[in-house]
């Protein structure tokens, strides 16, 4: 777990740049922190209808006051800050008026849309479920302290934001985490009850709340039954790191006026939202300078200011990941391994200084879990531009991204064998021009690792009851973090035709790369990672890449040559 991050250059300067008026580095604020912000509101409300409010007024207020910050290092515990404020006064307000907490029927709390979006099963499913049965404190509390393990907040940050001693605040998250382990008893125990329990909730309407909580809970700890964990429980802080944040949803708008200066709005659409004819018109120069707007629409950002504007600025994700893995299980057989797992040479890569793209990806074995990775050379690092925001989630045939710019890109895996299992038609990438480099993998495990203490036949690419998603032969298995280098541009399309499985792809840096691959057992991971860059041209190329544009980004060569 992180203990001290701050602010990185990139952010800091972006910062900087909106106090001194710059609308484009604010566009940027709000663009790149929006995702956090949701995050911390939605899971403290869980969901609830003011979720948008809050937001809304959050991001307002920190605009308003972003002339006031004194250090731009701060600015993240800053504006977390602002959140939880907000969020208490939302919590006076409504007390003051009694209104019902509850979600309206047919709106998805927090908690499902965690595991839908982020499509969580097993005990990861359990600790977001468990959190509806926390009383609204302790539900504030969880969304600074899941956002803590999950590598996007440092303890720091979170007793700042809740206004506490570093000391207090471990006090207070050691309780609440002694409330969430007893709810996901509960959850365990209501996944399948005993006849005794099943009586208990005839009387229940199904709302989670402080009364019931008891009393399920002095059920269970009297019910040899469901008390019986029926396996290993694994801590949630280990269950929790290194998950993403859950996407801002399509259909959120967020709107802030800024004293009559200037104006920005940034909309999550869907094409079916925003008509073509509608989005031309505000792409134009003419009417953005009236309505100052950043605009999603179908994947891509369109960016509208006056002709004269500065260049869009580049910057590194605020919450670029430094993923953590599954714990790693007792009686787990690691994968057949090796000291060395540099890719293969081709013959014109052994006369001489190799030509770029003669070394392509290819099939290799997993190292030795304790083997730690070596030196990852430091490229350039201009900043990454992504058409898909700080955070594209892909998950359907055709998504792409396209990335523009010089430095590191996370591509984190999700295979969804429980949905559809068999053939996997790998992602490709396509229209390069520059280069791009397979420099590491990461995050703890590869995807064929053992992931299940009670099913060993279960891997994160299935299990014997689901079915398995399968590479293509002499595919190169993916980790569940690969990290990239790009100098230039290139996109990335999902080409899911058989076994179902989706992406997330966030700008990253140096930093969060070589935090994952030093990443290992002794922290609760599978394995350590893999440095596969040497520094040179003869760094790998990744396969399926290729300069063209093809109209079926599926039909790209597995050893593609750049």
């Amino acid at each position: 777990m992180r203990t001290d991050v701050p602010v990185s250059r990139q952010w800091r300067a972006t910062v900087a740049a909106a106090q001194a008026g710059d609308r484009r580095a604010l566009d940027e604020l709000v663009e790149g922190w929006l995702p956090l912000v949701y995050n911390v509101v939605g899971r403290a409300l869980n969901g609830h209808a003011d979720v948008d409010d809050v937001v809304q007024e959050t991001m307002l207020r920190a605009v308003d006051n972003l002339a006031a910050l004194r250090d731009p290092d701060s600015f993240r515990s800053w504006l977390v800050a602002i959140a939880m404020r907000q969020i208490r006064d939302r919590a006076r307000r409504r007390q003051d008026r009694k209104l019902d907490e509850a979600v309206p029927d047919g709106t998805a709390d927090f908690a499902e849309l965690t595991v839908l979006r982020l499509q969580l099963e097993g005990q990861r499913r359990e600790v977001a479920e468990a959190v509806r049965w926390l009383d609204a404190e302790d539900r504030q509390l969880v969304s600074l302290w899941w956002l803590e393990v999950s590598g996007e907040l440092t303890r720091r940050e979170l007793a700042a934001a809740v206004g506490i001693s570093r000391q207090h605040a471990a006090v207070r998250v050691q309780r609440m985490k002694e409330r969430l382990e007893t709810s996901r008893g509960i959850v365990r125990a209501l996944d399948g009850a005993c006849p005794e329990l099943r009586e208990l909730t005839a009387r229940w309407d199904g709302r989670p709340d402080s009364v019931w909580r008891k009393r399920l809970a002095r059920h269970i700890r009297g019910c040899g039954y469901c008390g019986g964990t029926r396996g290993a429980v694994v801590p949630a802080e280990r269950l929790l790191a290194g998950i993403a944040l859950v996407p801002v949803p399509a259909g959120f708008a967020l709107s802030l006026a800024l004293g009559g200066k200037t104006a920005v709005a940034a909309t999550v659409a869907t094409s079916a939202g925003w008509p073509a004819k509608v989005l031309g018109a505000l792409a134009k120069p003419a009417v953005a300078v009236t309505a100052g707007a950043t605009i999603v629409a179908g994947g891509a950002y369109v960016v509208a200011g006056p002709p004269h504007d500065p260049a869009p600025r580049t910057a590194v994700s605020p919450t670029a990941a430094v993923s953590r893995a599954l714990p790693r299980a007792p009686e787990s057989t690691p994968s057949p391994s090796s000291s060395s797992s540099s890719p293969s040479a081709s013959p014109s890569a052994s006369a001489g200084a190799p030509a770029y793209g003669s070394v392509v990806d290819a099939a290799d074995a997993a190292p030795d879990p304790e083997a730690k990775p070596g030196a990852l050379p430091h490229r350039p690092e201009g900043g990454i531009t992504s058409s898909g925001g700080a955070h594209a989630v892909l998950n359907h045939r055709g998504d792409s991204v396209t990335l523009s710019g010089q430095g590191y890109v996370l591509v984190r895996w999700q295979i969804s064998p429980q949905y559809r299992a068999g053939s996997l038609v790998m992602p490709s990438w396509t229209g390069l021009k520059g280069k791009i480099f397979h420099v590491a993998s990461g995050g703890g495990r590869r995807m064929d690792d053992r992931v299940s203490t009670t099913d060993t036949s279960a891997t994160g690419m299935g299990s014997s009851s689901t079915g398995y998603a399968v590479l293509p032969a002499g595919a190169q298995q993916m980790w569940q973090n690969e990290y990239y280098y790009v100098d230039g541009s290139v996109t990335f399309t999902v080409n899911e035709r058989g076994a179902d499985y989706g992406v997330s792809v966030f700008p990253s840096s140096w930093d969060a790369v070589q935090k994952d691959v030093l990443y290992g057992p002794p922290q609760g991971a599978i394995r350590y990672g893999l440095v596969r860059d040497d520094g040179t041209d003869a760094t790998a190329v990744p396969q399926y890449v290729t300069r063209s544009v093809p109209a079926d980004a599926a039909t790209v060569a597995q050893r593609s040559r750049v």
